[in-house]
């Protein structure tokens, strides 16, 4: 069908402006969630739509319309918004390339995924964590599939088409008037997720809060675990955006060629992972995956660039221009960003430290100096390479950039949490604050 919906789309706009890209985007959707431990919010619905960009008189113009039955009314509206635009030689589309296949980003248990066995899962997730001794403060499943269809005037066309699970929990327990919380999450292309396992984790980490104690205000090394890590690492990664560095707005510009990490250390933005969770035939635009080495071996080799902003500062595009759905045009963003060390360190090799497994407040680092203040949260000592006592409230500052020059991967589970691909991350001499 959505072939279809392109070729009459195409014929509604290619004899009306100079240039054309019409992006088909088809969504099938499970959501559930709970509040506490009551299920309160349920749906399944499937969103079908096409945006259409056009080139005119180097002017670029977008409409967008989940109505099928108004393309020809869509295609003269994309039309008409260009004279709403200032003059642009940089606007262009994507250029055909060598289609590179990607694995494990389908899984055809989602076709016989219905909301009722949906419910289950989720209702097996909350009373693993309830039969833990745990109060469910909220919990969440989804499912989905996505197939999308980009085409423009350059002969691209590019079909692409995935399935997505994830699944999110987080609880309280109280324990003579003492209180903690926890919360964890996972997401797979596969319906391999495992919510008892899930409920068990987080159930465990809200127990083991539970007796907190103060901690000395020093420079420890500190263990930054999965969420903690990503939190942090949103404001290092946005340096990488191309348009931060052409409008002056990264710390990094200017930089190539220049150490700026540990040189164990090497970040591949990979659009081609298997099973990745943002893997992908092409990027919104249609410009061909492709992998993108950030950083090798400590040395900063590459930003991240759309097609305009690319053609702006005269480079080539990294395929890096996604877009959200048929609503929204392309925007810069990473795919799957592979953190790979060449060594690794043991937790058995940290004498005196602190494991954090989140950190609250880190959208307000700042993104242009990299300067953060956040609080850890549920955290704990280390002593002699062992976990031992919970942390009271305790903050954590420094700089992003400055912890990347030492930071080292620590033997530990490879996971994907949103696009980074990490093991936890080692940082010596970072300050913590306690209260």
């Amino acid at each position: 069908m959505i072939y279809e919906l392109a070729e009459k789309a195409q014929k509604a706009i290619e004899n009306n402006c100079d240039a054309y890209e019409i992006y088909i985007d088809e969504t099938k959707l499970i959501e559930l969630d709970s509040k506490q431990d009551e299920l309160n919010f349920a749906k399944e619905e499937i969103d079908l739509g096409l945006g259409i960009r056009v080139i005119k008189d180097n002017k670029i113009g977008f409409a967008f319309t989940s109505n099928l039955e108004k393309i020809v009314e869509t295609a003269n509206q994309a039309v008409d918004n260009t004279k709403l635009n200032k003059t642009d030689e940089n606007y262009a589309f994507s250029e055909t390339g060598k289609v590179r296949d990607v694995k494990k980003v389908y899984d055809n248990k989602f076709n016989d995924l219905n909301l009722d066995e949906s419910v289950e899962v989720l209702k097996t997730v909350i009373s693993t964590a309830t039969d833990s001794g745990c109060d469910v403060t909220g919990s969440g499943f989804s499912a989905s599939e996505g197939r999308s269809l980009i085409i423009n005037s350059n002969d691209v066309s590019i079909e692409n088409k995935g399935t997505g699970f994830g699944i999110g929990l987080s609880v309280t327990i109280q324990k003579d008037g003492k209180i903690a919380t926890a919360y964890n999450s996972q997401s797979s292309r596969f319906f391999d997720i495992d919510g008892e396992k899930l409920a068990n984790e987080v159930c465990d980490l809200a127990k083991n809060s539970l007796e907190t104690k103060p901690i000395e205000t020093n420079d420890y090394d500190v263990v930054l675990d999965y969420y903690a890590a990503t939190g942090l690492l949103q404001t290092f990664i946005g340096a990488f955006d191309g348009e931060n560095v052409g409008r002056g707005r990264s710390i990094l510009k200017d930089k190539i060629g220049t150490e700026i990490a540990n040189p164990t250390l090497s970040i591949i933005d990979n659009p081609l992972l298997e099973k990745g969770m943002y893997s992908t035939k092409c990027d919104g635009e249609g410009s061909v995956s492709q992998k993108t080495d950030l950083i090798k071996e400590g040395v900063l080799n590459s930003f991240i660039y759309d097609i305009y902003t690319a053609n702006k500062q005269n480079v080539e595009t990294t395929s890096n221009g996604f877009r959200g759905s048929y609503i929204t045009t392309p925007m810069i963003s990473p795919s799957n960003l592979e953190f790979k060390f060449s060594e690794m360190k043991d937790l058995s090799e940290v004498d005196k430290g602190v494991l954090t497994t989140s950190v609250l407040g880190a959208h307000t680092a700042n993104p242009i100096s990299g300067d953060f203040s956040v609080e850890a949260s549920n955290a704990f000592k280390i002593e002699n390479g062992e976990l031992t006592d919970p942390v009271e409230k305790a903050m954590i500052s420094g700089n992003i950039f400055e912890i990347m020059k030492k930071v080292e991967g620590l033997n530990s589970e490879i996971k994907q949490y949103g696009s980074f691909i990490i093991p936890k991350l080692l940082v010596h001499d970072l300050r913590v604050v306690g209260q």
